[in-house]
């Protein structure tokens, strides 16, 4: 078995879901919150999903390529992967079983859309 040091697979696996995480956090909220407001926001909120999954790309391969192991691409992908899953499901629920939105959005007297939370 594997030490858990710095240079174990495991530990490199770990870092790079982690950093996926992270980055999905960084321009999204979540999917719970993702859920309950996707009448109004599926469409610009996947816009940012795909955009995270972007830079997480961009990470694992600068990883790999630094590390020269695949251990950085597996924990992105593994983390990118079950946050993509997460966000897809998150989205079709929310537009097929639509509960209380945690957001309100009006359009004021000058034609823009504003919103507060509920």
């Amino acid at each position: 078995m594997a030490e858990l040091t710095g240079t174990s697979p495991a530990v490199k696996i770990a870092v790079y879901a982690a950093l996926s995480y992270d980055i999905v956090s960084a321009v999204n909220s979540s999917p719970q919150t993702a859920e309950l407001n996707a009448q109004q926001r599926a469409e610009t909120l996947m816009k940012w999903v795909k955009i995270a999954e972007l830079q997480i790309a961009g990470f694992a391969v600068l990883g790999t390529l630094i590390d020269k192991t695949p251990w950085p691409a597996v924990g992105a992908a593994l983390g990118g992967g079950l946050m993509w899953i997460q966000y897809q499901h998150a989205m079709k629920s929310g537009l097929q079983n639509p509960g209380s939105p945690t957001e309100t959005y009006q359009e004021n007297k000058n034609g823009n859309h504003v919103y507060s939370q509920a």
